[in-house]
């Protein structure tokens, strides 16, 4: 028997799955025999989350506090060790998981290849235990479970003092089992006999029908006889599911007129049944349930908010679904649930019950591509006046994960409000995705801008700031007018030039007197000698030494014919005087407000600073190994610098 055990009481989150946990307790415990990494898989709905789920409380040791423990089959009862590290990693990238693994441990690894060497290091074994790989990533089209098994997870169980515990989808647990020397890894199949719980399912069944557990009073669940009869119809049908099981007692619930309790045909034995078989009960077509829940199969993230899910179903259908919406709510109700959204004030987003179901249902859609294709079209129209600051947060930060599944995501990628105003972390994710070959400029510029962008965890007027002076690196000066003229934000500078420039060292702002008229402002770059344009500098100037270019401060113009001799520094004096200050870090610039102390700009970089100076009115010259900008700064508000 791998459900329950007679003499002791189950786990109460559980319910059963005894051989599953006796296996899993040896591997915490690490008995002899026992495998140092352990995959754990089946079919979604399979129950894995769930076993994982309750595992964890038993190696928390507040949690077991909870817990009756002296009730429970002790070869079941892990002894009380430290809590394992749990790097989740629902909605992250491989990488963002490996880190969140060197936080835990207080590691000062600064690169992938140094997480493992310290690991590996340890003088003592370390416990890893990561659930739920199917739900990595924050965009779904990215394939990110099979780089993070791939990336991480495999070089993690590699590491001899990695204890590793994993829950992988089926695909990829035989690869990651099989990436291991034989009887280094143990498989724990949730769908095989050895593991498969068919006892745990009809008590979960006889459970959910329970009114004592919320479920209504109806004849078949008061009468005791009549619900365990029920419940173990209904875990017999569901093979090996706990999904299924869970499905057709929603299904029966939600809508209970007409259920025959004895008729087992009305029972699903898989996900598709549940469906089809709850649409023909209420007299309905089992496609419109299909098309109405398409939008939630096809969401990225946490769901969808509930005012798109007509429209986005309209849109896949190619008719107009308000009236189905209108007359189906008990049709769709078994397979939806709510979801308080972290961000965005909390609202409530909808998503699909399981994954599975999602599964389920884009199998069955005609092509992914095609009803991708709609989704992203309904969710561009749905942009107020195509201005980004105004869009649903849902569209503004997942439509690139629709359209790189439609295969329409570098057509996107062309509106700098969308580039300003996206999730820089979903938005990376999905123009990562496609190749650089068909990539435009502005979203190469992007591409690269944007590894800056999720590090900092920038705002939006950062953002803007960052992509504006990138566009403007880059060559794209109308990108970076668009981001200031069209996006209606005040953004710290004004970048002036750029000039893509190697092995400047050094800068200065000065100023060349004119016979008439003030001087003209300018800005002195030390580079190698050699380079196009330069002066040379220096009595044994050739060329293993210095040379300088000087170009316009203002607008970055080429003054070849400025002798470097007659350029005026500004004084000591000058520079105090100036109501603005610098200071500088290895990759980054702060402009600040000498009346106010407050930094007015703060200026990064995916590049090391190379040399940066300041003018008195304002200007900031910078450079990094790219070459050399200017930009404008914008003075303080003197309501605020007063």
């Amino acid at each position: 028997m791998t459900g329950v055990t007679e003499d002791y009481a189950p786990h109460p989150h559980i319910g059963g799955r005894i051989a599953a946990l006796r296996a899993l307790a040896a591997w915490r415990t690490a008995a002899p025999g026992s495998p140092r990494v352990v995959v754990l898989t089946g079919d979604s709905g399979s129950g894995r989350s769930r076993l994982i789920t309750g595992f964890l409380m038993l190696c928390d040791p507040d949690y077991r506090k909870r817990l009756p423990l002296e009730d429970m089959d002790p070869s079941t009862v892990p002894p009380e060790l430290p809590a394992p590290a749990v790097p989740a990693p629902d909605g992250l990238t491989a990488a963002q998981v490996l880190w969140l693994l060197a936080e835990h441990y207080e590691l000062t690894a600064t690169s992938t290849e140094g997480v493992y060497a310290e690991l590996a290091a340890r003088a003592e074994p370390v416990t890893v235990v990561v659930p739920d790989v199917d739900r990595a990533g924050p965009v779904r089209a990215t394939d990110e479970p099979a780089r993070l098994v791939r990336e991480v997870l495999a070089p993690l169980a590699a590491t001899g003092t990695v204890r590793l515990l994993a829950e992988v989808p089926r695909p990829l647990a035989s690869e990651l089992a099989g990436s291991l020397p034989p009887g280094a890894a143990q498989v724990i199949d949730l769908d095989e006999p050895e593991w498969a719980d068919p006892e745990g399912l009809v008590l979960h069944a006889q459970a959910a029908l329970d009114p004592e557990f919320g479920a209504p009073e109806l004849p078949f669940t008061v009468d005791p006889a009549a619900r365990l009869a029920l419940g173990a119809a209904i875990g017999r049908r569901a093979g090996t599911s706990p999904l299924v099981v869970q499905l057709a007692v929603n299904c029966i619930l939600m809508a209970p007129d007409g259920f025959d309790p004895a008729d087992e045909r009305h029972l699903p034995t898989s996900v598709g049944e549940a469906l089809d078989l709850h649409a023909h009960r209420l007299a309905a077509d089992p496609r419109t349930l299909r098309m109405l829940l398409a939008p939630l199969a096809l969401a990225e993230a946490d769901g969808i908010p509930i005012q798109l899910w007509p429209r986005l179903a309209s849109a896949i259908a190619g008719q107009d679904m308000s009236q189905a919406f209108a007359d189906g709510m008990l049709l769709v109700g078994p397979f939806v649930q709510p979801e308080e959204a972290s961000e965005d004030g909390g609202r409530t987003l909808l998503r699909l019950f399981h994954p599975a179901v999602g599964d389920e249902i884009r199998a069955g859609l005609p092509t992914v591509r095609a009803a991708q294709t709609q989704v992203a079209m309904a969710l561009l129209e749905a942009v107020p006046e195509q201005d980004w600051s105004k869009a649903d947060p849902y569209v503004r930060d997942h439509i690139a994960g629709h359209t790189l599944e439609a295969g329409l995501l570098p057509q996107l990628l062309t509106d700098p409000g969308l580039f300003v105003h996206a999730d820089p972390v979903s938005l990376r994710a999905a123009v990562e995705a496609v190749p650089v070959e068909e990539l435009g400029p502005p979203a190469r510029t992007y591409l690269r801008t944007a590894p800056l962008l999720t590090r900092t965890q920038a705002e939006v007027v950062l953002r803007a700031a960052l992509l504006e002076t990138a566009f403007v690196e880059d060559g794209l000066p109308e990108y970076a007018d668009a981001v200031h003229g069209r996006l209606g934000l005040d953004l710290p500078w004004r970048t002036l030039w750029s000039l893509p420039v190697r092995g400047v060292d050094a800068v200065t702002v000065g100023s060349v007197p004119r016979p008439e008229g003030p001087p003209v402002p300018v800005a002195v770059l030390v580079v190698p000698a050699g380079t196009p344009g330069a002066w040379l500098v220096g009595e044994d100037a050739g060329e293993a030494g210095s040379a300088v270019l000087v170009r316009g401060l203002v607008g970055g113009e080429d003054l070849a014919d400025v002798d470097p001799a007659h350029i005026l520094r500004p004084s000591e004096e000058e520079r105090a005087a100036a109501p603005l200050g610098l200071s500088r870090g290895a990759d980054y610039l702060r402009v600040w407000d000498r009346a106010s102390q407050d930094v007015v700009a703060a200026l990064i970089s995916d590049t090391p600073f190379t040399a940066a100076d300041l003018s008195p009115d304002g200007i900031l010259l910078v450079t990094t190994e790219r070459g050399a900008k200017a930009l404008r700064i914008r003075p303080a508000d003197p309501a605020i610098a007063s």
